[in-house]
């Protein structure tokens, strides 16, 4: 969640179709009242290599900075705050920061999956940056959140002319990727570290990696307690008698259907057109739209999805996968779909869109593709 009142445009820039995400851009802005702009990579070209080949749509109306965020993390964005920590900490001594790295701490044995950060602790000033180390480095990492000034797009620039030269020296690359391939994270901030012009700012406020469907429902728990602190009027509140019980944080689209019997929270959200009929508890789960969770159901820890229908007295469950209470700083673990023995790890159960569930049949720890009418009860297995 974020709010950046100063933001004129706004533009996601991935390696995929067109017609694979234009749907989403349209309901973000039609919902949002922004305008998104889609910038597709011809080819991968990676984190700094892309906003290099943009570089004219990014500079257009010459901005003071931007904003740049991985699509695969959720957090409460302070981006004013950062915004001003960019401008005003360099100068105090007398600098200029290219770029600045939101930063959050990690266990010691965590950090070493994520970007590590060394700082000056008296000016914020990065001294040493290595992206996944293979030893401890710092419990200081990178939240893929950065703010850079338009005079990052030099440092990228000579970044990719030495690649040119190194590809075309090694015979068009000896089987390398392309020249044009240039990541933030490799080629620019290791080598900005030290140099005065690339900073840290270090928050406290929740942040997360998507990097498994488990994480989306610790996500969407954080999300909705966003929204009880700051937009109280989006969470569902019950209108009185002959509404439906809810134990808080729950958000339900005014298109869905709920009985005044179901009892939903916490953590729940339910999408528009669901409708949830007599009877049915439902916690720590996402509902997508159009599902249909017939009476007497039980559903926890699941993603229910888009069209799907849960029968009568089913049964669907998942098994969480937070980080461990017991760790200060722990972060989202992200196990392998599958044990040494070959066999799927407990996790969230997923259902996938158009999904069936026959009645009085449990699933547990289940993964369904799209599309699958199932006819029996299914225990740690993905159904194909």
């Amino acid at each position: 969640m974020c709010c950046f009142k100063k933001s004129k445009r706004n533009s996601v820039n991935w390696f995929l179709p067109v017609a694979q995400i234009q749907q989403f851009i349209n309901d973000m802005q039609t919902q949002y009242n922004v305008t998104i702009k889609y910038l597709q990579e011809f080819t991968a070209l990676g984190t700094a290599g892309s906003l290099y080949h943009f570089r004219d749509q990014i500079r257009y109306g010459s901005p003071d900075a931007f904003f740049v965020m991985n699509g695969d993390i959720c957090a409460d964005f302070a981006l004013e705050d950062f915004y001003q920590f960019h401008k005003e900490q360099p100068a105090k001594f007398q600098c200029k920061s290219y770029v600045t790295i939101m930063g959050t701490e990690a266990t010691r044995q965590q950090s070493l999956n994520y970007g590590c950060i060394v700082t000056n602790k008296e000016t914020q000033e990065i001294t040493h940056y290595v992206e996944k180390p293979s030893s401890y480095v710092s419990t200081l990492i990178s939240c893929g959140i950065y703010v850079f000034s338009l005079d990052i797009f030099q440092v990228i620039g000579e970044a990719f002319n030495a690649k040119q030269q190194e590809y075309y020296r090694n015979e068009n690359g000896n089987g390398t990727k392309e020249a044009g391939y240039i990541k933030l994270e490799k080629d620019i901030f290791p080598h900005l570290a030290g140099t005065g012009k690339m900073y840290a700012f270090p928050v406290n406020n929740w942040w997360s990696q998507l990097k498994t469907a488990g994480s989306a429902i610790y996500a969407n728990r954080h999300y909705l307690e966003l929204y009880r602190l700051k937009r109280p009027e989006r969470l569902y509140t019950p209108k009185g008698e002959g509404d439906c019980t809810i134990i808080p944080d729950v958000y339900i689209n005014p298109s869905a259907s709920v009985d005044p019997t179901a009892v939903l929270g916490p953590n729940v959200s339910i999408g528009p057109g669901v409708i949830i009929g007599a009877g049915v508890r439902i916690r720590e789960s996402i509902i997508l739209a159009n599902a249909v969770i017939e009476e007497r159901s039980l559903v926890l820890h699941s993603i229910i999805g888009r069209g799907s229908r849960v029968g009568r007295w089913a049964r669907v469950e998942g098994t969480p996968s937070d980080p461990d209470p017991n760790k200060p700083f722990a972060k989202m673990e992200n196990p392998p779909l599958f044990n040494s023995n070959g066999r799927l790890n407990p996790s969230i159960t997923i259902l996938g869109c158009s999904v069936t569930v026959p009645s009085e049949t449990i699933l547990l720890n289940t993964i369904v593709l799209p599309n699958k009418e199932l006819s029996r009860s299914i225990k740690n297995e993905i159904i194909l």
